[in-house]
């Protein structure tokens, strides 16, 4: 049977459609809204809440509205059963005939499965991890990383073309108190001179990660914070300021400094980003395109879209959009971060002309970018609805102990991996070699799983216990089934048999897990459109538990052959929905545990 999830949808829905008191309103198909049952299977594969949506319109209570809409809807080869339910829910079945044909899907398909065709040709960009060269990456990265990346491989998925784009900030006041701490906390002895000059014909004066045995990107990190604090003396606050100008200026010396300590920067934090598999497809340099924000936002003034203040700042009119105004041009006639971004979105949609472009970026971001979003709308860079910021909630360490930074007030990335990994490792009993490799693939899809598992917006304790639990909601339990699944099938040495199982006599658990395989896509379609990865993980969850409580009950390797060969194709079919949830999660798996 070649029925997907999706006809199989578009047949209900074509069905109601097709009912007399739904065609006597000429009613559009996109008012008919038919949603899965995943959390509650009891009541039905699909329900639609049509008839409390036309009890106003027709004046009829949705009760009598449900009856009569499926009194219409015939049962055949897809819907098995229809009830009516309080307060007006029609709720389908579907038939076994169909459950079993979605396994010749998976078994087909294999990592197409669950894929759609964009009809539309549709591309989005999608800004995501944009780490500031000062630093090493920490906890806020991490989510960043994890979510803006779950969420593209899901659109793709969904057939739209996604382009994984950041932002790399890599010039301003920032950058040069990096620059100031590398000058003078990096040397080998205080006797040598604080002078970008003398640093630059005796640079094996100072010292480099290596020699001090530290990361690039921590060996950075802890020299920006030592040289923002000595910005607070004036004098040295000053110095800072004209390298600024300096680097702005092209000054030779300057810019050789500039590309020393960024260089360090981008080693470190391209280890870390390259453990997390990370994948840009573009990246932005502020350098290459700061200047034309203050041309952007002069033209804005011509044309009064801006007003200048008595000071000389330029400012805003963003009362038609209700919200408040904002600074694009300080007085000193210095730009602001909204500045550039206003050149970079204006770069995306003339480079890539995108139907949608998305920012993901924490939730303190949320006014600025409404503010930028009502700016490109006035200035005709593109309309503010084809510009969404995903937003989400603070990341921080239950019982953070050793794992914190010497500071006390950082966690990083790459330090959180190393701690979840060794905790695996303790649980682990093979090849050292083997050991290493499937304790870091455990450790990573632990970390991300408990991550995503929640919604976006939702705060996160990460807790490490529970985040590698066998028995729990963790990313672990998810790839510990799909190892189970594996180990079944290495002892089947047949091919997978052909589907033809139409008299067989199911278990609760075996209709259990058909029910919910053929619910995939209309999973990750319902994530894709409410940018909600959780819901995979949902998902992936319960069917892990119906496969193991199947597993617990039912014999499938010494079982009859009819009844073995479909217990084989069940267990290959589980394997393949986990492993193709995983991936668009960002989550490798392993062969064996």
């Amino acid at each position: 049977m070649e029925e997907t999830l999706t006809s199989i949808k578009k047949h209900l829905l074509q069905k109601i459609a097709n009912t007399q008191t739904i065609k006597n309103l000429n009613i559009n198909l996109n008012e008919v809204v038919i949603v899965s049952q995943l959390q509650m299977l009891d009541f039905g594969d699909y329900s639609t809440p049509i008839a409390m949506r036309l009890s106003k319109r027709l004046n009829k209570s949705p009760i009598e509205i449900a009856q009569s809409i499926a009194s219409e809807i015939h049962q055949d080869e897809i819907i098995e059963k229809i009830s009516v339910v309080n307060p007006g829910f029609i709720n389908i079945w579907i038939t076994k005939q169909s459950l079993l044909g979605n396994l010749d899907n998976i078994t087909r398909l294999k990592s197409e499965y669950g894929k759609l065709k964009n009809e539309k040709k549709e591309t989005y960009l999608i800004e995501h991890t944009s780490p500031n060269p000062n630093k090493a990456m920490h906890l806020g990265h991490l989510r960043n990383n994890v979510t803006g990346m779950a969420i593209a491989n899901i659109l793709e998925y969904e057939g739209i073309k996604v382009i994984r784009d950041s932002v790399d900030n890599n010039r301003g006041i920032a950058i040069a108190k990096l620059m100031w701490g590398y000058l003078k906390f990096a040397r080998k002895s205080e006797d040598i001179p604080i002078d970008i000059n003398y640093w630059y014909s005796h640079q094996d004066e100072w010292y480099t990660p290596k020699d001090q045995m530290v990361s690039p990107d921590i060996f950075v990190d802890k020299l920006y914070v030592k040289g923002s604090s000595d910005c607070k003396d004036k004098e040295v606050d000053n110095k800072v300021r004209q390298m600024v100008v300096d680097w702005e200026n092209e000054n030779e010396i300057n810019i050789e400094l500039w590309k020393k300590v960024l260089q360090y920067t981008y080693e470190g934090q391209n280890r870390t980003l390259t453990r997390l598999g990370n994948k840009w497809d573009h990246v932005w340099h502020e350098s290459d395109h700061y200047k034309e924000g203050k041309r952007i936002v002069e033209e804005g003034l011509k044309k009064s879209i801006f007003k200048k203040l008595d000071d000389g700042a330029i400012l805003t009119n963003l009362e038609k959009y209700g919200l408040t105004d904002t600074i694009l041009i300080k007085s000193d006639g210095t730009s602001l971060y909204i500045t550039q971004d206003l050149a970079l979105t204006k770069l995306k949609v003339e480079k890539y002309n995108p139907n949608k472009i998305f920012w993901t970026i924490g939730p303190e971001q949320s006014l600025a970018l409404k503010q930028l979003f009502a700016i490109c709308d006035e200035l005709g860079i593109g309309r503010k609805e084809m510009f969404e910021h995903i937003s989400y909630g603070l990341m921080t360490l239950k019982n953070k102990g050793k794992i914190s930074s010497r500071e006390g007030n950082v966690i990083y990335i790459d330090q959180l991996i190393d701690e979840v990994k060794s905790k695996i490792i303790e649980l682990l009993d093979n090849d050292k070699i083997e050991v290493e490799k499937t304790a870091e693939v455990l450790a990573l899809g632990a970390i991300k799983y408990s991550i995503l598992k929640v919604g976006r917006n939702t705060n996160i304790a990460f807790d490490i216990e529970e985040s590698i639990s066998l028995d729990g909601d963790s990313g672990v339990y998810l790839i510990y089934t799909y190892v189970r699944c594996k180990s079944i099938l290495s002892k089947y040495k047949e091919n997978l048999p052909d589907i033809n199982f139409s008299d067989i006599k199911m278990t609760e658990e075996e209709l259990s897990i058909l029910r919910i395989l053929y619910q995939f896509t209309d999973t990750v379609t319902s994530a894709a459109v409410v940018l909600s990865p959780n819901l995979i993980c949902n998902y992936l969850f319960d069917l892990a538990q119906k496969f193991n409580a199947f597993y617990q009950k039912n014999n499938i390797l010494n079982s009859e052959k009819n009844i073995k060969e479909f217990r084989i194709l069940l267990t290959s079919s589980t394997l393949q929905v986990i492993q193709n949830g995983l991936s668009l999660l960002g989550i490798q798996t392993v062969d064996k545990m």
